[in-house]
C-alpha cells in the first residue's frame, strides 16, 4: 500500500483512539462509531471532518463538427500515436492512443522494408478514419540525432511525409496548447517532465514563455542533485505570481506518480504535493523516479503551487496539431 493511503488509514484509526482517550478521562457523550460515519460526532459535539479525495473539476468541451487528426512522435526504440477529434475553435478530445509500436528493429536500415512497413502503418491510422492529409509525424530535436530517426525520414519522405523536427522551446509551447484548460492561462502553469529534458511554460502577458531544464535521467549524465534541484527552481522563479499557484504536469515520471491515484477513467488525477508519498514508488522504479520527483520539488519549493493537475490526454505532439492551419 502505497504512503498516502496508509497515512489516511493511521489518521482514522489516530482518531479512534483519541476518542477512547477522552471516555477515559471522564467526558460524557463519547460513543464508538464507525469510521467515515457521517453522524458521528466527537467530544465536543462536533461532526468529525472526513477525507476527501482531491480532484479537479473542469470538463473540456467537446468539439463540435470536428475533423480527425493524428500525429506520430518518432522515437529510436518505437513510435508513439496519438488521433484526435478537433473542431475550428481548438476543442479537441482524444481518440486513440498508442505507445512504443515497434516498427523496425534499430539495426535495420533497409529503406524500402521500412517504406513497406511505414506504408502499412499509415494505412492502418486511415483505416480509422484520418485522412491521409491529415496525417504529422515529428520528432524532438533530441532524437533526431539517432540514425535510425534519419532512415525513417527519408523513407517518409519517399511516400510523401515530411517529418518535423520540434525544437525544446516548441516542445513547451506545444505543451502548453494542449495541456493548460481553457481559462487558465492567467492562473497556471505547465511543466512536461520527460527523460531527456523538462519543459516548462506559462503566459506573461499575451506572450508564450518556454524554458527548459533537466530531465529525469539527469543522473546518467553526471548532473547532481543539487545542480539538478536549483536549475529547476531557477526556470520558474519568473513565473508571474497569480501563475504559480495550480500546475498542469505531464511527462512519464508525473505518469508513474499519477497511476498512484487515478480514479476510474478520469481526465485530470490530482497529485500529492507531498514527496515523501511517493517514497514507496522510488523503491519500485528506482533511479528516473527518484531523479524526477527531485526536479518536481524544486519547481513546488520555488512557486509553493498548491495545486498539481497530470491530465491523461495531453501530450505536446498534441499541440503540435492544434497549431495546424489544415
Amino acid at each position: 500500500m502505497y504512503n498516502f493511503l496508509k497515512k489516511t488509514i493511521m489518521k482514522k484509526k489516530l482518531f479512534a483512539v483519541l476518542a477512547c482517550t477522552v471516555l477515559v478521562f471522564g467526558l460524557s457523550g463519547c460513543k464508538s462509531k464507525p469510521a467515515g460515519d457521517p453522524t458521528a460526532k466527537d467530544a465536543q459535539g462536533e461532526e468529525p471532518k472526513t477525507e476527501e479525495v482531491a480532484s479537479f473539476d473542469y470538463t473540456p468541451a467537446e468539439p463540435v463538427d470536428g475533423v480527425k487528426k493524428a500525429v506520430v512522435e518518432l522515437g529510436a526504440s518505437g513510435f508513439n500515436l496519438f488521433i484526435i477529434e478537433v473542431d475550428k475553435d481548438k476543442n479537441w478530445k482524444a481518440l486513440k492512443k498508442e505507445f512504443g509500436s515497434s516498427l523496425v528493429s534499430e539495426n535495420m536500415t533497409d529503406v524500402n522494408t521500412i517504406k513497406s512497413k511505414l506504408e502499412d502503418y499509415i494505412n492502418s491510422i486511415v483505416s480509422f478514419g484520418v485522412p491521409g492529409k491529415n496525417i504529422h509525424f515529428v520528432v524532438s530535436s533530441g532524437a533526431a540525432k539517432e540514425p535510425i530517426i534519419e532512415t525513417i525520414s527519408s523513407a517518409l519522405k519517399s511516400i510523401g511525409y515530411f517529418v518535423n523536427i520540434v525544437t525544446p522551446e516548441q516542445e513547451a509551447t506545444y505543451a502548453f496548447n494542449s495541456t493548460l484548460p481553457k481559462g487558465y492561462e492567467d492562473k497556471a502553469f505547465v511543466v512536461d517532465l520527460g527523460s531527456g529534458n523538462t519543459k516548462i511554460s506559462y503566459k506573461n502577458g499575451e506572450e508564450i514563455v518556454a524554458k527548459e531544464t533537466y530531465g529525469a535521467k539527469y543522473f546518467q549524465k553526471d548532473v547532481d542533485e543539487k545542480t539538478a534541484y536549483d536549475d529547476a527552481k531557477a526556470k520558474v522563479t519568473d513565473i508571474p505570481d497569480g501563475n504559480k499557484e495550480t500546475l498542469f504536469l505531464i511527462g512519464g515520471v508525473p505518469y508513474q506518480m499519477a497511476k498512484m491515484l487515478k480514479k476510474g477513467d478520469e481526465r485530470f488525477t490530482v497529485l500529492s504535493t507531498n514527496i515523501s508519498d511517493y517514497d514507496d514508488l522510488v523503491k519500485e522504479e528506482g533511479e528516473k523516479v527518484k531523479a524526477g520527483l527531485n526536479i518536481y520539488k524544486g519547481i513546488l519549493d520555488a512557486t509553493g503551487a498548491k495545486q498539481v493537475v497530470f491530465d491523461w490526454d495531453a501530450n505536446f505532439t498534441i499541440g503540435f496539431l492544434l497549431g495546424m492551419n489544415d
